[in-house]
């Protein structure tokens, strides 16, 4: 299991175990995170599950594909830290990983 936390607006925080090979989205909707609405399932075919990374982890999350950074555009106030959970694949590497949820989705 591999720690990540979503840390909301208001800051409260949200620490979960979340299994190798799910998605950052996944965790977030399985364990009830406000403001991670994920419409689309995890399809990249929406921005409703769009955060922030914390620049700690950014160059190990890595950039986005091409395909989520045009679903980045429909995102709310997207940042250069901005990536959409559901393309967040949860590995070893980002233990402690915090991810950001933005005031509201687009």
């Amino acid at each position: 299991m591999t720690k990540i936390i979503f840390q909301t607006v208001d800051q409260t925080r949200y620490d979960i175990d979340a299994r190798d090979g799910t998605t950052a989205m996944e965790n977030a909707v399985r364990n009830d995170v406000p403001g991670i609405e994920a419409e689309c399932g995890g399809a990249c075919a929406c921005a409703t599950c769009h955060v922030y990374v914390d620049e700690a982890f950014r160059d190990v999350v890595g950039e986005p594909e091409p395909m989520e950074e045009d679903m980045l555009d429909f995102a709310y106030e997207p940042q250069p830290n901005s990536r959409l959970s559901c393309q967040i694949k949860i590995r070893p590497e980002l233990d402690g990983l915090v991810l950001y949820v933005p005031e509201r989705q687009g």
